[in-house]
Parts: C-alpha cells; sequence; structure tokens
C-alpha cells in the first residue's frame, strides 16, 4: 500500500537504509540543537545594540576602565558586532525566509508536532546537552518550528512507501516510548558541612541558580546556574546518587544533602517534570516518513538555499549562497 500524498516524484527506501536512518534520528536533534545556539546570541546582541534613552549609538559613554584605561559604548557595540553580528542577522532572516516559505508552499506545523519533536529530541539525548540548557522553552520551539518547515519543503514531493514506514516503526519503537525527564539544577560541594550550610541558605531565601553559581564546585554546570538539563532514569554518565534525589522530588522542590560517588554531596532542585510517553504509528508516521524522505535527498539543504527565491539581502553585501 503506497502513501497517498499529492506528490510528484516516487523515490522509495530500500531495507539496507534502516541502520543509517536510526543513527540520524539519534544524531539530528542534537546537531540542530547546537545550531540554536546562535539564537541565544539574538536577543542578547540586539539588546546592546538599542542605546540607553538619550545615548547615540557612537557615544563615548564609559562602559568599563581597567588601570585607568576606558572601553567606551562605541568599542563596545563595535566588538559585539564583529563576533557575533554575523551570525545573529544570518538567523534572523534564516527565520523569516522558512516563514515565508511555509505560506508560499503552504507548509503548516502544529504545536502537536513541535511537542513530538521535543519529545523526541529529550529522550535521544545520551548525556547533558548544553546547547538545549541555554536556551528558553520559546527560542527552542521557534527554532524546531523553522527546522520543520525547511524539512517539509524538501520532502513535500517525495513520495515514501507505507511498507517502509510500518517496518520502521516496527524495528525501533524503543524511540517512541520515551521515559519521563526531570529537568534538573545541581550544586556540589566538597563536604557534609558544606552542603548542608548551603541547604540552610535556601531554605532562608536564597535562589537556588544565584547559588550554585556561587559555590558549586561542578564548573561546568555552576557556570549554567546549576542546570545539567533532562534526566531520566539509568541514563548513563550521570551519578545515580543524583537520579535517585530527582526521582523523589516535585516540581521546584529542594533535595537533601546526599553523597555523590567521588566523595562530594549534591543537591538537587526539580525545574520541570516530563511524563514519559508512547508514540503510536499514528502518531509518529509523519515523522518517520519526512526522516525517510530527507535521507533521499542527494545533499543536505539550508535555508541560505531560499534567499534568493525571497529576495533576502543583509548588512553583510554579498550574496548568500548555499554552502
Amino acid at each position: 500500500m503506497s502513501s497517498t500524498r499529492n506528490r510528484r516524484p516516487s523515490t522509495t527506501v530500500s531495507p539496507n537504509q534502516t541502520p543509517l536512518l536510526q543513527r540520524r534520528l539519534k544524531t539530528k536533534p542534537a546537531l540542530a540543537v547546537i545550531s540554536i545556539l546562535l539564537l541565544g546570541n539574538i536577543l542578547w546582541f540586539i539588546s546592546w545594540l538599542i542605546p540607553n534613552k538619550g545615548q547615540e549609538i557612537g557615544s563615548d559613554e564609559q562602559v568599563a576602565t581597567i588601570d585607568g584605561d576606558v572601553i567606551t559604548r562605541q568599542e563596545w557595540m563595535i566588538a559585539m558586532e564583529e563576533r557575533y553580528g554575523k551570525e545573529t542577522l544570518q538567523n534572523l532572516v534564516n527565520e523569516s525566509v522558512m516563514e515565508k516559505a511555509a505560506k508560499t508552499y503552504k507548509i503548516k506545523v502544529t504545536d502537536k508536532e513541535i511537542d513530538l519533536e521535543l519529545a523526541l529530541m529529550r529522550s535521544a539525548q545520551d548525556k547533558f546537552d548544553t546547547a538545549m540548557q541555554n536556551l528558553s522553552a520559546e527560542q527552542l520551539r521557534q527554532k524546531i518550528r523553522s527546522q520543520l518547515i525547511l524539512d517539509k519543503v524538501l520532502t513535500k514531493d517525495v513520495v515514501i512507501e507505507e511498507e517502509s514506514v510500518e517496518k520502521y516503526y516496527e524495528e525501533n519503537q524503543g524511540l517512541y516510548n520515551t521515559k519521563t525527564s526531570y529537568r534538573t539544577n545541581f550544586i556540589e560541594v566538597d563536604s557534609k558541612k558544606a552542603a548542608d550550610e548551603a541547604l540552610g541558605e535556601l531554605k532562608n531565601g536564597s535562589d537556588f541558580m544565584v547559588l550554585a553559581r556561587e559555590i558549586s564546585v561542578d564548573s561546568a554546570s555552576a557556570s549554567l546556574g546549576g542546570d545539567i538539563g533532562y534526566l531520566t532514569e539509568n541514563q548513563e554518565n550521570i551519578d545515580p546518587a543524583i537520579i535517585n534525589a530527582v526521582k523523589s522530588l516535585k516540581t521546584k522542590e529542594v533535595s537533601k544533602a546526599f553523597k555523590l560517588d567521588n566523595g562530594h554531596y549534591g543537591i538537587v532542585q526539580v525545574q520541570e517534570v516530563l511524563e514519559g510517553q508512547s508514540f503510536t504509528y499514528d502518531d509518529v508516521k509523519e515523522h518517520i516518513e519526512r526522516e525517510l524522505a530527507l535521507e533521499q535527498l542527494p545533499q543536505s539543504v539550508t535555508p541560505e538555499a531560499f534567499w534568493s527565491e525571497f529576495n533576502a539581502t543583509w548588512y553583510y553585501g554579498e550574496s548568500k549562497k548555499e554552502k
């Protein structure tokens, strides 16, 4: 039985492509999220470009001094533009181009589709995903929306036989049964005494994230306010004591101090609980079909390929072409 979608060129999936697709399904979300890090600069960069009331962009206002040497607002903003401006603007243009493409090609992306991609992305995490940790929920959803628009435009004329979709689902149902995950903040200290003191500060109203930055000896998570991402039961590369503590907590609740494998002590706070889900064939049929179709494309395509179609130009002048 073939898919009944109105598509023109017919492309089928051969059985020996399944292992490659499985790797792609596991790695594509992580790769997509890494690109999202650039979006984290957008609001940051724009906020610096907006001058304070009464100040001009070229102002000599001092923003820092070092042993008497002055850094002006103008120098600061020039450096920001040179380091982050191009990537930030490119992402803004790409998002706008994809929205234009959605209208032109009558592509729709639903909240349910974004929810599915998010759930699969989280279940595919084999370890901490610092890219995801640096994004707000809205930023992440917007990036996923843009990626879905691009994927749908690229695969709208590819026909995938339904037998291939059914076979893949049957052979890889584990990918579509996600575990309950806990977005977790973590503080690690070197003694029970230090942990008890930290708990005392938290009881007296200290903010967990601020305290993590100040006292946690786990530098990687401390720089993120203790955020160690979404944890699931039996997750590799995570101290079992952390998982055990997390499982007993409600949202926003802080654990007692517990001993870690390295002899240090930890405290965790659960920011969000995402219940595990089992996705049926009907739930993921279009997702699998789209992924199989993308495997048939001769090369990777990015939003830049659509710039000329929608007359996109930018500050940097040169024509932006697909790499």
